[in-house]
């Protein structure tokens, strides 16, 4: 119960059913455990929240770029409610902290599992959306989905972007590599270093080698974009 009113702090709204939450929070492996009665895991509450979360993305975007056409609106709205981006919102939150997990889930890293992360976060949009209504729900997507979209598709997006900018600009051969792994065969965390044109660009680390490779290429974009726009403003300062 304390945690699950700290977690009310964290994002910021206050539960009138305080048993919507906790079947937000309750993983199927915890339900089994605890012989708890059918659908008291957090299941369906995804299914509902995962229907609310579409609703209100495509609203935003239909409404935020008026002139982008139907098939890049889709492209970019399957970019920012997919499984991995939607994992990557929960870090703000530390949902894995309040998630209640069988004992073998836990041990095996269920709480920093992405699948489980992005299911528990639609899980608790479809209970505030039951306990507050749709325009509760909707103010917690946009407080903590819909925002620095930017950043959340070049994550999504990362290595085919990355990709594409360094043939584009001709920086020489991008190769991934790893270079370390650690942990228990069930909770492996893999290190990947990127390398452009034969220098160290970035690392990476992740719960896959596909993980890894994505912030890498995260990582590396980012520097690229940081010092594309120091060129681009050292060049307006030599004609000024």
């Amino acid at each position: 119960m304390r945690k699950q009113l700290e977690f009310q702090q964290v994002i910021g709204y206050t539960f009138q059913q305080a048993g919507l939450l906790q079947q937000a929070l309750t993983h199927s492996s915890y339900a089994n455990e605890k012989r708890m009665k059918r659908h008291s895991d957090n299941e369906r509450l995804e299914f509902l929240g995962d229907a609310v979360l579409e609703v209100v993305s495509s609203e935003y975007l239909y409404s935020h770029f008026p002139d982008m056409p139907e098939g890049e609106l889709t492209k970019l709205r399957a970019s920012l409610v997919c499984e991995p981006t939607l994992a990557y919102c929960t870090k703000e939150l530390h949902l894995g902290d309040y998630l209640l997990l069988g004992r073998g889930e836990d041990r095996t890293g269920g709480r920093n599992r992405s699948s489980i992360l992005s299911d528990a976060l639609e899980a608790v949009i479809g209970a505030i959306y039951l306990d507050g209504g749709f325009a509760s729900a909707k103010e917690f997507i946009l407080k903590f989905i819909l925002t620095d979209i930017e950043h959340k598709q070049l994550f999504y997006d990362s290595k085919t972007i990355l990709q594409e900018t360094v043939q584009g600009r001709g920086l020489g051969a991008m190769d991934y590599k790893l270079i370390g792994e650690s942990g228990p065969d069930h909770d492996k965390m893999f290190q990947v270093e990127l390398r452009i044109g034969g220098r160290k660009k970035s690392t990476g680390e992740g719960h896959t080698k596909k993980a890894a490779e994505q912030e890498a290429a995260y990582k590396a974009l980012i520097q690229l974009h940081v010092s594309e726009a120091k060129s681009a403003g050292a060049a307006v300062s030599s004609q000024q």
